[in-house]
């Protein structure tokens, strides 16, 4: 694999784990990924953005994005599910891991190819 298709899969796996860390590093990263980076330039802005801790806020606009895979073909009652873990969360109910195992369940289940190569649900238990 040539090195641009090597930093373009690093970016696969770990945008959503960026995103949860920081939109700020997130939006840096795509703008550097405009011109031609090099493999450590990328990593090493990935893991700046990891040491970042993430916020209520960082972590619900991931959370979100996510969700966004499956609005238009999740049930009625996924749906449901979806809102009443993000208010739990919100309301400090469940834990973050909560909902990206629920986000796995459905990536795994609809077969988002894309969500389940993400480092962020690699680690989650499946449904």
């Amino acid at each position: 694999m040539k090195t641009r298709g090597k930093i373009e899969q690093l970016w696969r796996q770990e945008k959503y784990h960026v995103m949860m860390h920081s939109q700020q590093h997130y939006n840096h990263i795509r703008a550097m990924l405009k011109s031609t980076p090099t493999y450590a330039e990328v990593e090493s802005a990935i893991n700046e953005a990891l040491s970042q801790s993430p916020t209520m806020g960082s972590m619900i606009n991931c959370y979100d994005h996510m969700w966004g895979y499956f609005k238009s073909k999740a049930t009625d009652t996924e749906k449901q599910h979806a809102q009443y873990l993000k208010h739990a969360f919100q309301q400090q109910q469940v834990s973050f891991d909560v909902l990206l195992t629920f986000i796995k369940s459905l990536a795994d289940r609809y077969h988002v190819h894309y969500l389940q190569q993400s480092h962020i649900l690699q680690q989650r238990p499946h449904q």
